[in-house]
């Protein structure tokens, strides 16, 4: 990844926490308590991770004396990058350590922050945005001479692209569940403010239209992908996403009449949603095979290749990719078009919200620990795999050199996914994946400077 130092150092204390700490009560009524004494590998054991707390603090960001998120990521080489801005997607991973940490009041600060912000007006180029979208990100304006102090969204009118972000309101859903879980602390969730907040973002996406599938039709660059990479359409991510804030708002919102009104809606995409995404993402060697052999042209109820994807179409990379024990979920299926490339993120919080079954889940697990090398590597872990090389490249990315092969989200390594990965590897049972992905990474990521 080549944001110099943010996302990654937030997680550190996070990894070796989730994997070493013993089971502790997530339903907790204390809330800042100060007699609370906070995983004590979170606290001074490691040298390694009070370094990655020392980068987390100085990454913080106040607003009038008070944290509100922290920064994408400590850099001052250059002005014009957006580093210095607090990413909704990027704080998600900051605010489970602070949690764990018991340190509450940043997270109920962002939350709150980024809810006032949602009731912004939302104007690019004369062009309103609905009232459900969440800020991609937002940064603290001093001006010069004054004590004044204000904050600036971004809702995708400055990103590279000027793509609105569909992601943002999914994570602060499950955040807000992270945080309330956490704490034990239902008043924020249970605000006028917040229950607004969540009707609106769920609204947007549960509308009804002309789309025939439950999945959501989405751009390129709505999500943590954020630059072309060919993901237009139904991108992985977002579907993974949307279910895993769909079953969050399920525990949030109230039972009152608006409440039971989106409960009903909520219930009934999700049937469709998963039937959705487990039959037709699903990819194992069975249901390569049956691709392999579809009949293209079927017009009927009946027809087996729903999709018309063209058995031609299938790339050279799938066949040894694959294993005998082993599957996933792939990037994409739209008409005439199935994406099957490998995307980190989708598939392990297809894991974390259930929405990939029991045996779907050790699929995933099996495919990542027979293909190590391809998607976890020497500096954990792949974004995607595999990369978009030559001719391929310059059409789907533009030519865009910050995605050459294997970089950023070409194929980049993340190693901000490793807690991901490491969640993924504790819900199913699977935590060696994990440590041997964090003994790799612990040879690194101090000597890199916290890449």
């Amino acid at each position: 990844m080549d944001r110099p130092l943010g996302r990654c150092a937030t997680l550190s204390a996070a990894f070796f926490s989730a994997l070493n700490k013993t089971e502790e009560n997530s339903s907790s009524n204390q809330v800042d308590n100060p007699n609370d004494k906070a995983d004590s590998l979170l606290q001074n054991s490691v040298p390694m991770i009070n370094e990655a707390w020392e980068s987390l603090r100085r990454s913080m960001l106040y607003l009038n004396g008070d944290p509100v998120g922290t920064i994408a990521a400590l850099d001052s080489s250059n002005e014009k990058l957006n580093y210095d801005q607090v990413f909704v997607r990027d704080f998600v991973p900051s605010a489970l350590a602070f949690l764990m940490n018991k340190e509450y009041g940043i997270v109920k600060k962002f939350l709150e922050m980024t809810l006032r912000l949602q009731n912004e007006r939302k104007v690019i180029d004369r062009f309103h945005l609905s009232a459900g979208v969440m800020p991609a990100s937002f940064k603290v304006k001093r001006e010069a001479g004054k004590n004044h102090e204000s904050v600036v969204p971004d809702f995708g009118g400055s990103a590279i692209g000027r793509v609105a972000p569909v992601d943002s309101g999914f994570w602060w859903i499950i955040l807000l569940r992270a945080y309330t879980k956490s704490t034990g602390d239902t008043s924020l969730a249970d605000s006028d403010a917040c229950q607004e907040g969540m009707r609106l973002i769920l609204n947007l996406c549960l509308s009804e239209g002309f789309d025939t599938f439950p999945t959501l039709l989405c751009t390129d660059g709505c999500c943590m992908i954020d630059r072309r990479m060919g993901l237009y359409g139904y991108p992985i991510e977002i579907q993974a996403l949307f279910y895993m804030a769909l079953k969050c708002a399920m525990h949030l919102l109230k039972q009152d009449k608006q409440g039971n009104e989106f409960l009903d809606r909520i219930l009934f995409r999700l049937n469709a949603l998963s039937y959705h995404l487990r039959n037709y993402f699903w990819l194992d060697l069975k249901q390569l095979n049956d691709v392999y052999r579809y009949k293209t042209e079927e017009y009927s109820h009946t027809a087996v290749n729903k999709f018309n994807v063209m058995p031609d179409s299938l790339p050279d990379w799938i066949f040894d990719f694959m294993p005998h024990r082993g599957g996933y979920f792939i990037g994409n299926v739209s008409p005439a078009r199935m994406d099957f490339r490998w995307f980190c993120l989708g598939n392990c919080i297809a894991i974390l919200s259930c929405l990939a079954t029991p045996e779907q889940s050790t699929a995933i697990m099996d495919l990542i620990e027979s293909r190590w090398d391809e998607l976890i590597g020497e500096m954990p872990a792949k974004v995607c795999y595999p990369a978009l090389e030559n001719h391929e490249w310059r059409i789907i990315t533009g030519c865009d050199p910050k995605n050459t092969r294997w970089s950023y989200h070409n194929g980049g390594s993340w190693p901000v996914l490793l807690w991901l990965l490491t969640a993924a590897s504790i819900k199913t049972g699977r935590q060696k994946i994990a440590e041997h992905a964090l003994k790799i990474a612990e040879t690194r990521l101090l000597k890199d400077n916290w890449p």
